[in-house]
């Protein structure tokens, strides 16, 4: 299949512009295939040629002006039109095209609950040609009108207000101008809750097997949608664009969510039918009002070419987490960014595959090189910039300048040039210089204290490693007179770097603890002074505010990935501080870090169960100081890596035949498959087992769970059975082929696993060839070995990336598994 070019893209929008999509569905020609007829009105300027873009199981029949065209000249997913005469034309499509088990196009899935089945569209990118024909590309916007057709007892949802006509039939209200990429259907027996906000309907739906869980929740998430809506209709002065607002959780999703206007789509695991903390339920109000702000940037005012997809995701991220902090009760949102998110951006960042935040236009010459950009430069990095803009800018000219931007380029398309022309238009700093030195640049400032005390007066001064300007805040603490353990804030101040040859003074002694970027209000790394980091290794876990505890966390980890902190050094301060940190994100942070960098790579196998026996320990310490009920959240967090660092079974052995923990919480899906999978690393439980405990959960996350203990058992029989489920089975829906890959590595069977590290390489290009970007992702995501940490496995990895041709997707991911790979091995030796 083709992969549009930008050059093709330019050629193609200067050639004609589109006005209409006319669209019918028909869902119920099987399990297999739906039936798609487009009628497309479109005008050339001039005479010449062109195509539209289709991937069809079976061509029918295309014309073009009352004209047949012949099926057979259709090349890949290409149909020419030739000879055009400039004015008006209309081009049918009548094609049979195939449900998706990927994620990718139409997705179909049967629930296995209740056997209902589920259908829904991600036509990001270029997969719009899996479910109809169109000029895909994102600056030939149209009016798309739907009709389906589907089951009698289903209801379809559209990115309009949808109608049931009776007889399944089904018409959705057709869009205002949107780009092909966003247009949405979702179909199937959902169940749904109703409201109207603002004049609005808006709604929320899910599988008909979640009902009491989205019923639990839904005025939740409805108030959070509300308190969103609001909030940028008080900070935007277009108004929102589209008739209605619905949220689909929908199944086996691959992304967190998808902006599709007037229905946004999301994975469903934010359904919850297990307990989570409240730090997960601000990430799915997060989530929430990322995807909203997406309506104004995005899908009123649209990226030209993908070059810009930054413009979409730094923007929703900002504003997402920025609006959650300004409008709901999740207050601590940056918390969260700093410790959860921001350590995405500088991993990517430090990469061979690293890029600008707004690359270069011939960086990004194809679609498939577009999707590669999707990672924590474009969201986590992005996001950082543009909160390091509002500081510079001040937030009144910077909604000023955006204010500008959708006014001028609404329902259409607009470029990093656009952008910071309407920026600078609100203010007289220089935005194009700053968008030079930000947007255009790669890799992470490295920002260092350099301190002296002299004369009643203290001195500091910054080394930067790096070009980038940066205003920061410089926080100062000193000892609590009364409690050894704790630090009180001296001052705050801010300061430019660079700072050329000034130094700043301030009066009194040095201070204990001196944290640059206090406030995290920047994108760079952070370095402590040697007094500094003696200050934060004692009392951490006594710094008042919770942001610039998650700042000297972030300045740890990165000490360690640097090899300037020994990883065993991270892990007992972890212990020291965790048991006394109130804010959930940070304890949730630190430990992910200290599980899956520290313990499963960065420490050798020798000093891994020291290291595992510190997790659990710490983990029992926050478990006793929940006793009391008052934070359950807390405990639900140490009582997930108590399991998951378990070295003996008999402890959670027993906790899952009780059906709880000593003292809460009771037992549901989520800990109880979380437990099994353990017992099958450590062999300690067995098929029998995970059949039965199937049988008490048959749903679709419980078929999850199963696959991913089954691959977990330690002998080679289910090795080979998982192996083949993954690489040769192409059956697996796009879910279950990542719940088999996550089971299937385990540190502790490293030697069981160890012939099939080489096999990897071969069987993961073969597995993406067939079965596209979307497997080929979840291969070098979650089936890379990643515990196979040696010189000999990196030079495997290498010699297979130099020699082997393989499609973009699985090339980035192998790229940045084996540089983590090979900074992994550098920390063990360092």
């Amino acid at each position: 299949m083709s992969v549009l070019t930008r050059d093709e893209a330019q050629t193609r929008a200067q050639l004609l512009d589109v006005h209409r999509y006319t669209i019918d569905l028909d869902l119920t020609r099987g399990e297999d295939t739906f039936d798609s007829r487009t009628v497309i009105h479109f005008t050339t300027h001039t005479a010449g040629d062109t195509f539209v873009e289709v991937k069809p199981a079976t061509l029918r029949t295309a014309t073009l002006d009352g004209q047949p065209l012949d099926p057979e000249t259709l090349d890949g997913n290409r149909i020419p039109l030739t000879g055009l005469a400039p004015g008006d034309h209309e081009l049918r499509i009548d094609a049979a095209m195939r449900y998706s088990r990927t994620g990718e196009g139409m997705h179909r899935f049967t629930d296995p609950t209740d056997g209902e089945t589920y259908v829904y569209t991600q036509l990001f990118m270029d997969d719009v040609q899996r479910v109809f024909a169109a000029f895909d590309q994102p600056d030939l916007k149209a009016v798309f009108a739907l009709t389906v057709t589907a089951p009698g007892h289903w209801t379809v949802l559209g990115n309009g207000i949808a109608e049931h006509q009776g007889a399944g039939r089904w018409t959705i209200a057709p869009t205002p101008l949107i780009s092909t990429y966003l247009v949405a259907v979702a179909a199937g027996p959902w169940h749904s809750v109703r409201t109207h906000h603002a004049g609005l309907p808006f709604g929320i739906h899910c599988r008909r097997s979640l009902a009491s869980h989205l019923n639990a929740d839904a005025e939740e998430i409805f108030d959070i949608t509300r308190a969103c809506y609001d909030r940028y209709h008080e900070k935007f002065e277009e108004p929102y664009p589209f008739d209605s607002y619905d949220q689909a959780f929908v199944p086996e999703f691959n992304a967190g969510a998808m902006e599709n206007p007037g229905l946004v789509t999301f994975r469903d695991e934010f359904v919850y039918r297990s307990a989570v903390t409240d730090t997960e339920r601000q990430t799915r109000a997060m989530v929430i009002a990322h995807e909203m702000a997406h309506m104004w940037f995005g899908d009123l005012v649209t990226l030209q070419w993908w070059d810009d997809i930054w413009l979409n995701e730094s923007f929703a991220e900002y504003m997402g987490y920025q609006t959650l902090t300004e409008a709901t009760r999740f207050t601590g949102t940056w918390t969260d960014f700093a410790v959860a998110r921001k350590g995405w951006g500088y991993d990517a960042d430090q990469r061979p595959s690293t890029h600008p935040v707004a690359p270069d236009p011939d960086a990004v010459p194809d679609t498939a090189s577009a999707m590669l950009n999707f990672d924590g430069i474009s969201y986590a990095k992005g996001a950082s910039a543009l909160r390091q803009l509002v500081a510079w800018l001040g937030e009144k000219d910077f909604l000023t300048g955006i204010n500008t931007h959708f006014a001028r380029h609404k329902f259409a398309n607009a470029t990093l040039a656009d952008f910071i022309d309407n920026l600078a238009s609100a203010t007289d700093r220089d935005v194009h210089a700053w968008a030079g030195q930000w947007l255009r640049t790669t890799g992470a400032d490295t920002l260092t204290p350099r301190t002296a005390e002299a004369g009643g007066h203290w001195h500091l001064s910054v080394d930067q490693d790096g070009s980038r300007p940066h205003r920061i805040a410089v926080g100062t603490y000193d000892h609590d007179l009364v409690d050894s353990r704790s630090l009180v804030l001296r001052e705050r101040f801010e300061i430019d770097v660079p700072q050329g040859e000034s130094v700043t003074v301030r009066a009194g002694r040095r201070p204990a603890l001196v944290v640059l970027n206090d406030g995290d209000l920047t994108y760079a790394k952070i370095r402590l002074d040697k007094e500094s980091e003696e200050s934060a290794l004692r009392t951490l876990s006594g710094i008042p505010d919770p942001l610039t505890r998650a700042v000297v966390w972030n300045c740890l980890r990165d000490m360690v990935r640097d090899g300037e902190l020994e990883p065993v050094t991270h892990l007992e301060t972890a212990r020291a501080h965790l048991p006394d940190e109130t804010d959930l994100a940070v304890v949730q942070g630190v430990l992910a870090f200290a599980a899956t960098h520290i313990t499963d790579r960065y420490l050798s196998p020798a000093a891994r169960p020291t290291g595992l026996a510190t997790l659990t320990s710490l983990c029992r310490d926050l478990i006793r100081r929940t006793e009391d009920g008052t934070s359950p959240g807390l405990r639900l967090t140490a009582v997930r890596h108590f399991i998951d660092a378990a070295t003996q079974p008999d402890g959670i052995q027993d906790w899952l035949h009780g059906g709880s923990v000593p003292g809460g919480p009771e037992l549901d899906p989520a800990l109880r498959w979380r437990i099994l999978r353990r017992l099958a690393v450590l062999g300690a439980t067995d098929e029998t087992a995970i059949a039965a405990e199937l049988d008490r959960d048959p749903s679709a996350t419980g078929q999850e769970g199963a696959a991913r203990c089954l691959a977990a058992l330690p002998t080679p029989e289910a090795k080979a059975a998982a192996w083949t489920r993954m690489f040769e089975d192409d059956t697996l829906s796009n879910y279950l082929f990542t719940a088999t890959a996550q089971g299937f590595w385990q540190p502790e069977q490293a030697a069981l696993v160890r012939d099939y590290v080489p096999r990897y390489y071969r069987d993961a290009k073969a597995v993406a060839d067939r079965r596209g970007p979307a497997i080929a992702e979840a291969a070098g995501r979650h089936a890379f070995p990643h515990f196979a940490v040696d010189t000999d496995s990196l030079r495997l990895g290498e010699d297979f990336l130099r020699d082997t041709e393989m499609i973009p997707a699985l090339r980035r991911k192998l790229v940045d598994q084996l540089d983590d790979l090979r900074r992994a091995i550098a920390v063990r030796e360092s």
